[in-house]
């Protein structure tokens, strides 16, 4: 099994003044590979972000960020996951934004980026209950084999 730990970045949802439905979204959708370990609701700030990402790199095989890389100013998820990564994987995020264009035309401004940092792949999730599931839904199925090759595995990758 996969090891998950579980980011929601939300200011309101840091003060208790909005209930995380994301989280447990992500928590439910990820059963059949992995098990969330950690899980926090974060304010929107990007050291912290940056801080928090770091701090579960190594100690996971998969970190998902959900909320924050929309347009609003505050929204600073993707720049606090630039920061730490080493290695992008963009094939991810343009998989989910090219299979969320064909529910909505906004899913051409999430910034939401993916990658790799050590042994551990971090991926950022839209906000939205719903949109998190549907962008799981894509990616799942190769969320085991990438984070087999990120700890070095020697599966071939051919079919």
């Amino acid at each position: 099994m996969i090891t998950v730990a579980v980011l929601t970045l939300s200011d309101k949802g840091s003060k208790g003044e909005r209930e995380d439905k994301s989280g447990p979204a992500i928590e439910e959708t990820l059963k059949s590979i992995g098990e969330v370990r950690h899980y926090e609701i974060l304010p929107d700030e990007r050291d912290l972000i940056k801080e928090r990402l770091l701090h579960y790199s190594g100690k996971v095989d998969l970190i998902l960020t959900t909320g924050g890389t929309g347009l609003s100013p505050r929204d600073v998820t993707p720049e606090a996951t630039l920061d730490v990564i080493e290695r992008e994987i963009p094939g991810i995020a343009e998989a989910m934004r090219m299979e969320g264009l064909k529910k909505t035309n906004r899913a051409m401004l999430s910034r939401a980026v993916a990658g790799v940092r050590g042994k551990t792949m971090i991926i950022n999730l839209p906000g939205s209950p719903a949109a998190v599931k549907e962008n799981l839904e894509v990616i799942i199925d190769v969320i085991p084999h990438a984070v087999e090759k990120i700890k070095g595995g020697q599966e071939e990758c051919g079919r």
